[in-house]
């Protein structure tokens, strides 16, 4: 059935075919995807009819994640709503050079998620080092109600605040050491020719769009954080394609250090890291 499916996958375009109806099938059978090869059972009728309404679904190019309802990041599985990007592979170098830098300060800091979303990050960092007092932010309630859940769901310990980029956080004054954002990147204009429609048409444009400049969340982050931010904090960001060394710069005349700029799996810079010094 998995083969069936792939094939009108790829006859209508759809990117990776193969890869989307064996994650959906294994996810209906909850086995892993090599086991479909060899599963000699026979799909029940229901079964049957619910991976085809999703085949029919992903046809018309809707995400494998939105189809199920959550994603997998790292090792957290985490639940998603129309509010939360789904966190993709790319962000993990992100997490990566995050854990990097809280490693190098004993394994225990105090660490902000800007934007966070699902809480990919956050949850992240909290599971992988418990030690860290770890900060969420987001504007919108809808995507912090997701973010809380799934926070809960892995046992990890976020605690999560509504606020558009540094406001409201005055509790927070000097005392973060490691800030971490995913923020919109892509300007409006470029989107139909940068964005798979998967993206484009199903992700939250809040979590997308920076407007007509790309950076703009990016001079935000650097002009309105610093007040937040301890003496020698570190600072990762995730950047889209082609703007590691523009966003190192942006941060550079803020008065922000460049330190360093990390590949995700496909070998694009993806995360720089730069440190705020009083």
């Amino acid at each position: 059935m998995a083969r069936d499916a792939a094939r009108r996958l790829e006859q209508a375009g759809v990117p990776e075919p193969a890869a989307s109806a064996e994650v959906l099938l294994s996810e209906l059978l909850d086995i892993k995807r090599g086991e479909i090869a060899v599963r000699e059972e026979l799909l029940t009728e229901e079964q049957a009819e619910l991976y085809g309404a999703w085949i029919s679904r992903r046809l018309r190019r809707e995400p494998v994640q939105r189809i199920l309802g959550y994603a997998y990041f790292r090792n957290l599985r985490l639940d998603l709503n129309a509010d939360a990007l789904i966190p993709r592979l790319d962000t993990e170098s992100v997490v990566d050079l995050a854990l990097e830098r809280v490693d190098l300060r004993g394994g225990s800091c105090r660490v902000l998620d800007i934007g966070t979303g699902s809480g990919a990050i956050a949850s992240s960092i909290a599971q992988k080092r418990p030690r860290c007092e770890v900060h969420a932010t987001d504007l919108s309630e809808a995507a912090l109600e997701i973010a809380r859940h799934n926070a809960a769901q892995n046992n990890t310990a976020v605690s999560f605040h509504r606020a558009d980029v540094a406001s409201g956080l005055r509790f927070l004054k000097g005392k973060i050491e490691l800030l971490v954002s995913n923020p919109p990147y892509v300007d409006e204009l470029s989107a139909e020719r940068r964005l798979a429609p998967e993206v484009r048409e199903w992700d939250p444009p809040a979590a997308l769009y920076s407007g007509a400049d790309e950076y703009t969340f990016f001079r935000r982050i650097f002009a309105e954080t610093p007040p937040l931010l301890a003496d020698g904090a570190d600072v990762v960001l995730e950047v889209g394609d082609g703007q590691a060394e523009a966003v190192l710069d942006v941060g550079q005349r803020a008065g922000f250090v460049p330190l360093d700029t990390r590949l995700d799996l496909a070998g694009t810079p993806r995360a720089v890291l730069l440190r705020w010094e009083r």
